[in-house]
């Protein structure tokens, strides 16, 4: 299994495509206008407790106030406030938490009204981004995320990553984690930390006191609101939750990013250094990798599978709605149970990449064709959790029901990635409207193609708009030439200006229409 991450820089944002087997699998947009990050710590003022929602809100210095409910505050909140003052005041300048004497917990269930108080200071991380018409989602639970371990101020427990399963290793981690965890701190093993020795978890710890320190030094002349701590760069940030060794190649096309992952790989996975490479082809590194007609036929309300079979993705306010769809397969399976699983089995490997490839959260209902055999219906279920396995979003699937449908709650942190996949209609009689991308139009044309020739058309002639058609021939390897190589039979191509931007139509050797 080939694993790569593709890196894009311009001006002002790099994108991270994931690429899993030459399939996209993941796509993330760094900004440089994104100040709202996951992991964000900031010096915040409560504006207002209410005690309706048993909530805060906070002002981080988004035009919407920050949201922080009682039970994001943390047990330890009495502590951190205590902590916060004295370091911003000036009169605590040990930031080890060491000496620093902890305060009672709060109650579990307690009320917002009793611990904040309006124009307070306190500590506060984001959890979710601002979305739609919302602010971020804040905690005052501070936790800073290293390569192999988190690290939690005002804690004293070690807790091991679920993922990791041996038993033996577990208690292996826990161990080590014990005997270097200073006191006042809290720590998280990652599933990636498996048969880290203890050279390596020290190493990521002493990194993360530094920055907590860091943080601790900027408090005492901190404006409010304002960050303290910011996540590290995308890039950073992306391998240090990523990357394993089963990546084979991180490619990226600017110069100093190049020589910034180098160094961040050179100090987490030394062996994997030289899979590192900086790309300079005139060709956009996009374009190379085949990203940019990925993008442009993975997004928008229709996605294409394999077999003729396809999705369709709604959006609500409240849920997405996805449709599977078999579309005008042939059917070669015995009977129609058999055509309705295999269908279903090849929608769900969809699924789970494009919950990834979009970060879809939320409450998802998916229609899947339905399934009379219950051992079928446990196979489809059984087959969507595997596929889901290595999406880092927390999410929960429950089994299908009789209808088919199978509900899928999917953690939601950032804004939903959303690609436009349609163009202005260069049709001057009816412009204003958009239409598909030549590129999804191309994916259609060459579908139907292949359904033609499996009928055995000896000769075929394709009508089409003249900018289609110019699409389709121009360039070395033109799309018409990459047909005549996989399919030995070369198709006729014919402009008609009388034709539509989206009209198309295949003709036989006699000249008649092919419906």
């Amino acid at each position: 299994m080939d694993k790569e991450l593709i890196i894009r820089s311009s001006s002002d944002n790099v994108d991270f495509a994931l690429l899993k087997d030459g399939k996209l699998i993941e796509l993330q947009k760094d900004e440089d206008s994104n100040a709202f990050s996951v992991g964000d710590v900031f010096i915040a003022k409560i504006r207002k407790a209410v005690p309706g929602l048993n909530a805060a809100f906070v002002n981080v210095g988004y035009e919407k106030d920050a949201f922080l409910h009682y039970h994001d505050l943390g047990p330890k909140l009495p502590s951190l406030l205590k902590f916060t003052k004295r370091v911003s005041t000036g009169k605590l300048n040990d930031f080890s938490l060491k000496n620093f004497p902890f305060e009672k917990d709060i109650d579990k269930d307690g009320k917002i009204a009793d611990v904040l108080k309006s124009n307070q200071s306190l500590l506060v991380q984001i959890v979710k981004e601002p979305i739609s018409t919302k602010g971020p989602r804040i905690s005052s639970e501070l936790s800073i995320a290293g390569r192999y371990i988190v690290l939690v101020p005002f804690s004293n427990r070690i807790s091991i990553s679920q993922k990791i399963e041996d038993k033996a290793e577990k208690d292996r981690l826990k161990r080590l984690v014990k005997s270097i965890t200073p006191q006042g701190f809290g720590i998280i093993v990652r599933t990636v930390a498996q048969g880290k020795k203890v050279a390596e978890l020290d190493k990521d710890l002493q990194n993360l006191l530094s920055r907590w320190t860091a943080m601790c030094k900027k408090l005492h002349k901190a404006h409010h609101p304002s960050k303290v701590l910011g996540e590290m760069n995308k890039a950073s940030s992306i391998l240090r939750d990523i990357f394993n060794d089963t990546f084979t190649g991180i490619t990226v096309d600017d110069e100093e990013l190049y020589y910034q992952i180098k160094d961040y790989v050179q100090e987490i996975a030394p062996k994997k250094e030289s899979i590192v490479k900086l790309y300079q082809s005139k060709i956009p590194i996009f374009e190379k990798f085949g990203i940019e007609r990925q993008i442009k036929t993975s997004f928008g309300k229709t996605v294409s599978m394999a077999k003729g079979a396809y999705l369709v993705i709604e959006h609500t306010e409240a849920l997405h709605v996805i449709d599977v769809n078999s579309g005008n397969r042939s059917n070669k399976a015995n009977s129609q149970e058999d055509t309705a699983l295999e269908v279903n089995l090849i929608a769900a490997t969809e699924l789970a990449r494009q919950l990834r490839l979009r970060d879809m959260g939320g409450i998802i209902v998916v229609d899947f064709i339905d399934l009379t055999k219950s051992e079928n219906r446990q196979k489809l279920f059984n087959h969507l959790r595997d596929e889901m396995k290595d999406d880092r979003a927390k999410h929960k699937i429950l089994p299908p029901s009789k209808f088919g449908l199978i509900q899928i709650t999917r953690q939601r942190v950032r804004p939903e990635m959303n690609i436009k996949t349609r163009e202005e209609n260069p049709d001057v009689v009816i412009n204003g409207k958009e239409v598909e991308a030549p590129i999804g139009l191309v994916q259609t044309i060459t579908q139907d193609l292949e359904k033609l020739l499996k009928k055995d058309y000896k000769k075929l002639t394709l009508n089409t708009h003249p900018f289609i058609a110019a699409f389709l021939t121009k360039g070395f390897p033109s799309v018409r030439s990459k047909w005549f190589l996989e399919h030995k039979k070369w198709v006729k191509i014919l402009p008609r200006d009388a034709y539509t931007y989206l009209e198309y139509h295949f003709f036989d050797k006699d000249g008649n229409k092919i419906k």
